[in-house]
């Protein structure tokens, strides 16, 4: 109900941060392919420096059959002298050449350089091929570099300005938030005042029936409070899990639901068939779920009809509980658990209670099955997994 606003900022700092980088890592990768093509031309132009390097140290050595040319070596360039078909005059290189035509070629990390001679004047050599391994981690690292840098610059960037943005609304949410907590309370007065004046007038002058539907007519609006109540402290108030005697639980709910549903002569039926079922739960938790799912099953039923609760297991041990109302059914079973969604024919309400339960049971992996039938009822099963049960001989 209320922005959490360290989460929309946080996440709307990822998704803006997401969105940037991904537009930045085009040019990103033109300049990597730039840098990379910039070394391959820089290779090409090491491995003709070595070439002319070879070859003016054989245009010095000259015509000297009798004495011994000395190949010059580098550490990081290998060296060959071919003939015309290609069989090694001298060869520092071990591989096969990739190509047997003048050019610059690339063979996985290995690039290698082909050149013809002029014919017979290079020790009868007609090519000559300098070879040396390249590698594109300096390249890889410098980019990494600069994406790593643009990514937590945009993310800062983006916290700073969504956190500056925020402020406005951050103050007015505040101030909503101490409003409506404000106006709950001043709800929660009243309808105390009202309920503890009911019941000290049947104390003194004996049950009254238009004293029961003002009683029960609070304790609607109190459902009401609690649902607003639970919807404000949902994200802001951590609920601790308790050992809950479900039992005991529900014949308590039954009994406050008792007097709302005399209005309509609704019989209010809970069996018990599990020797004391313990549940690990919450028991604010738990009370939205029964009171809202009660209060559905009391809209929806005939006068004079009756609800039946019923507390059960399965072969698996896991705890069933069931709500049956013999009323009108709901027309949209699959939309009951949305927010803000009312049938048709009843505009009482807010239309939250049943999206409050939702999003109860999908956080605690509690299955609900929903059964209706238009004019003969509806039946809402709730499964509370073995996890959840509490294992009483241990205790």
């Amino acid at each position: 109900m209320i922005v959490n606003e360290d989460k929309f900022v946080k996440k709307y700092s990822l998704i803006y941060t997401m969105i940037v980088s991904i537009i930045l890592f085009i040019p990103l990768s033109i300049y990597m392919n730039h840098k990379i093509n910039l070394q391959e031309v820089q290779t090409e132009v090491e491995l003709k420096s070595i070439q002319s390097i070879i070859i003016n140290a054989m245009e010095h050595f000259g015509n000297h059959p009798n004495e011994t040319f000395e190949f010059p070596k580098f550490s990081s360039y290998q060296s060959a002298l071919y003939k015309k078909d290609f069989t090694p005059i001298y060869t520092e290189i071990k591989e096969t050449l990739p190509s047997y035509m003048s050019g610059y070629y690339s063979d996985g990390s290995n690039r290698y350089l082909i050149t013809k001679l002029p014919e017979e004047k290079y020790f009868f050599a007609s090519y000559i091929v300098t070879k040396t391994n390249i590698s594109f981690a300096s390249v890889f690292l410098e980019v990494s570099f600069i994406a790593f840098g643009i990514t937590v610059l945009i993310l800062l960037l983006s916290f700073y300005f969504l956190n500056s943005f925020s402020r406005p609304f951050k103050r007015v949410n505040e101030k909503l938030d101490d409003f409506i907590k404000e106006s709950m309370h001043e709800i929660n007065t009243p309808l105390s005042i009202i309920s503890v004046n009911v019941d000290l007038f049947d104390s003194i002058y004996g049950k009254n029936k238009y004293f029961n539907r003002v009683k029960s007519a609070t304790k609607s609006l109190a459902t009401i409070y609690n649902d607003m109540d639970y919807l404000i402290k949902q994200n802001r108030v951590e609920y601790i899990n308790e050992n809950i005697n479900l039992k005991q639980f529900l014949e308590e709910r039954v009994s406050y639901f008792e007097l709302i549903c005399e209005l309509k002569n609704i019989q209010l039926c809970f069996t018990c068939t599990v020797d004391n079922p313990i549940l690990f739960f919450n028991t604010t938790k738990l009370e939205r779920i029964v009171d809202n799912t009660l209060s559905n099953a009391i809209k929806f039923s005939f006068k004079e009809s009756k609800i039946d609760i019923n507390l059960s297991q399965d072969e698996d041990e896991n705890i069933i509980l069931s709500f049956r109302d013999y009323g009108k059914g709901i027309q949209n079973p699959h939309k009951i658990l949305d927010r803000y969604y009312r049938e048709n024919e009843y505009k009482n309400g807010f239309g939250i209670g049943m999206s409050i339960v939702k999003s109860i049971i999908n956080e605690a992996d509690i299955e609900l099955q929903i059964q209706s039938t238009l004019g003969e009822g509806s039946m809402f099963t709730y499964i509370f997994k073995t996890s959840m049960r509490v294992n009483t001989s241990k205790m």
